[in-house]
């Protein structure tokens, strides 16, 4: 299958084509399934039989990764690093063994995981006890990570695509009245990570930590419980990168120092990366403008980001990055 077909292919997922690859892979589908809201990948909710399935579950998440996002290997690195949380006894949706022995398959050039259902709800808030909690969980998924090499995953800054390449990619989408200001923010922004982030305490972490990748369990008391999903953007990073996201805007430090008394419960915290948080925020900025112009091609993008051509998107996109970085140099 040509580029093309295979990207067109993903971008219209026929429904024949998920039950297909789940059968294929060694489960038995009723037909009823429901595909999840997923940027990045084409994620759906399968029920099971109740018998002639390869694992005791009645119901699934089908994942079908983007084509030419990730190598093999890089994606398998990720179903370890799930694995390996589980083996230390934290609750995440490890993949599920498949009929060909892995935990990863193909369709039509399309690499496909199969991981369990598992119930939580997003919480609303998150109590300063909540967040001594998360920190405790995200010392475990660092200790974890720390073990594994990640040869094959993405480094922060620098692959799949390093933000210098980024932020020359973005500057013909930029409005023209903000391209000069833009360009001038994010090189000071570059040059300002460049000279204070230390790549050599760069570790396996989960990448993508926000508070939208956190469920609860709905349960009180001893039975409570938080735990981390989509780990598809697990990467080479700063620890601190798991952590500065879960902030909101107010009470900043109470819940900085809720998190970090969970943390060093089980492992010491490198305080100096608190200070390369302004940076990691103005970085996410630009990645994230790059990425929504990289996939502009998939039908979905232009419906999701319509303001993403307009004058005011990059307006406000420039004031961040201007604030972020002269706040930075006066400190």
């Amino acid at each position: 299958m040509n580029e093309t077909n295979q990207k067109n292919s993903f971008f219209h997922l026929d429904p024949e084509l998920v039950l297909e690859a789940t059968e294929s892979a060694g489960f038995s589908p009723t037909g009823e399934f429901t595909q999840l809201n997923s940027y990045e990948n084409r994620v759906f909710d399968i029920r099971l039989e109740s018998e002639g399935n390869i694992a005791p579950v009645s119901r699934i998440i089908a994942k079908f990764y983007r084509p030419g996002r990730w190598s093999k290997e890089a994606i398998l690195q990720e179903h370890q690093f799930l694995h390996n949380l589980n083996v230390e006894g934290l609750k995440t949706a490890a993949p599920l063994l498949q009929k060909n022995g892995s935990t990863l398959s193909q369709i039509q050039e399309m690499p496909v995981a199969f991981f369990p259902k598992i119930q939580g709800r997003m919480p609303q808030e998150l109590s300063l006890p909540d967040l001594e909690h998360i920190g405790r969980k995200l010392a475990i998924i660092h200790n974890v990570g720390a073990q594994l090499s990640f040869e094959h995953r993405p480094v922060l800054g620098e692959i799949p695509h390093d933000p210098w390449s980024n932020l020359q990619f973005l500057l013909p989408w930029i409005a023209p009245e903000m391209r000069f200001r833009y360009e001038k923010a994010a090189e000071t922004l570059l040059d300002l990570l460049q000279q204070n982030i230390d790549p050599d305490s760069f570790q396996p972490v989960h990448g993508d930590c926000h508070r939208g990748n956190i469920l609860h369990n709905g349960n009180s008391g001893t039975a409570s419980e938080f735990f981390f999903v989509d780990f598809d953007d697990s990467m080479r990073a700063p620890v601190v990168q798991d952590i500065w996201m879960l902030f909101s805007s107010v009470y900043i430090l109470d819940e900085q120092a809720a998190i970090l008394k969970g943390y060093e419960s089980l492992r010491s915290f490198p305080y100096e990366q608190l200070e390369w948080i302004p940076l990691l925020r103005g970085l996410r900025i630009l990645n994230y403008a790059a990425w929504i112009a990289r996939r502009w091609q998939d039908p979905s993008f232009p419906r999701l980001f319509p303001q993403f051509k307009e004058y005011n998107y990059w307006a406000e996109e420039v004031e961040a990055l201007e604030k972020i970085v002269w706040s930075f140099i006066k400190k």
